[in-house]
């Protein structure tokens, strides 16, 4: 990993972390310390926190000790034997340097709270007509079998089925550590370039669709008042057999306060239907109550997922040329067909390690 920063600012910080980590050893050892419980408590988790980072840093420091002794031989000795040695011996610290630098790198970089979440997933067919609606089902697809591959669990929540197939809209909830962390890179429009089924003279159509994704709210974390939710309950209108159609399953929940909706149609059990859009309805409260706290909850959706148009992309998939390109890092990978079906990890690996560099670039400035 190559990342660019105020290194002096790192590693300063560093020294820091590392006289705190000693002052709290002799804290833990005052008798006064040892006596108070919470206090005593509190002091080991502090010192327990930092240990990881501090010793990565003790050893990537004994490894510049042990270079600069090599360095010392190197200049005094003549030996050619004795000369090729020393320098395989630095070369190896170096790589061992490199490798401890990348852990304190990683270490430092702030993490985000929401990243051990589950995660709710909304994808919305945006300009493109019918083939909008297609490619959104591809990008399920491939999210689908991504989450597979991670042995997370994918259920619907609430979709709308387009006219010659696919979807306009589709909500689905992805449960399993760790999901957020991956799937939070992939907000924002995909745009898809390609030759649809529907056209007969084989013209390569330009298509997109948005992706927003939330972290699931726990029930601890939002205090909603039942007297501001509005239930509603009606025939489910997508697919699931007879009984669905017929009997009052579908739930539709609005909060009053705010007017955010939630529905939920997917299930035959109408309680299960108003679980699953409560689950909804929290996340999209708490990405509303997170996104307060730095600006306006309009403008962060729009950098989130804009209005749908060709323009606003973060992604495009190119099938003539084999190429998926994601325009945030402007790197392009091609082997279209293995990321839908699936195999996302390096697309996703790539954005997550410039955001690193990012995130470390403000941190360090």
């Amino acid at each position: 990993m190559t990342l660019y920063y105020n290194e002096f600012a790192m590693f300063e910080k560093l020294e820091l972390i590392e006289k705190r980590y000693d002052e709290l050893g002799e804290l833990l050892a005052l008798e006064e310390n040892a006596t108070d419980y919470r206090r005593l408590q509190e002091l080991s988790k502090e010192r327990a926190d930092l240990e990881d980072i501090v010793l990565a840093y003790r050893e990537y420091k004994s490894r510049g000790t042990e270079l600069a002794e090599l360095e010392a031989m190197l200049d005094s000795r003549s030996d050619a034997e004795m000369t090729a040695l020393v320098k395989d011996e630095m070369n190896r610290l170096r790589q061992e340097q490199d490798a401890l630098l990348d852990r304190l790198k990683l270490a430092l970089t702030p993490r985000d709270p929401n990243d051990e979440k589950d995660v709710i997933v909304e994808i919305r067919a945006g300009a493109g007509g019918g083939e909008a609606g297609l490619f959104a089902a591809d990008l399920f697809r491939m999210y689908s079998r991504y989450a597979q591959a991670k042995r997370w669990q994918v259920e619907i929540i609430d979709s709308s089925e387009s006219e010659i197939g696919g979807f306009r809209e589709l909500i689905f909830e992805v449960s399993g550590r760790g999901a957020f962390s991956r799937f939070k890179h992939e907000r924002g429009v995909h745009r898809v370039q390609r030759v649809p089924t529907t056209e007969a003279s084989g013209r390569i159509h330009t298509s997109t669709a948005t992706v927003a994704v939330l972290p699931e709210a726990d029930e601890i974390e939002l205090n909603i008042d039942p007297d501001d939710l509005k239930m509603e309950f009606f025939h489910s209108s997508g697919a699931g057999g007879q009984n669905v159609n017929k009997v009052t399953t579908a739930v539709r929940i609005t909060h009053l306060p705010t007017g955010i909706m939630a529905s939920c149609q997917d299930d035959r059990s109408q309680v299960r239907n108003r679980t699953k859009a409560m689950a909804v309805l929290r996340a999209r409260l708490l990405d509303l109550e997170q996104r307060k706290q730095s600006e306006s909850i309009g403008k962060e959706r729009r950098m989130q997922v804009g209005s749908g148009q060709r323009a606003e992309k973060i992604r495009t998939y190119n099938f003539p040329q084999n190429r998926v390109t994601d325009h945030r890092i402007n790197s392009s990978f091609h082997n279209l067909q293995q990321i839908l079906d699936g195999e996302l990890d390096e697309v996703i690996e790539s954005v997550s390690n410039r955001e690193q560099v990012e995130q470390l670039e403000a941190t360090f400035a």
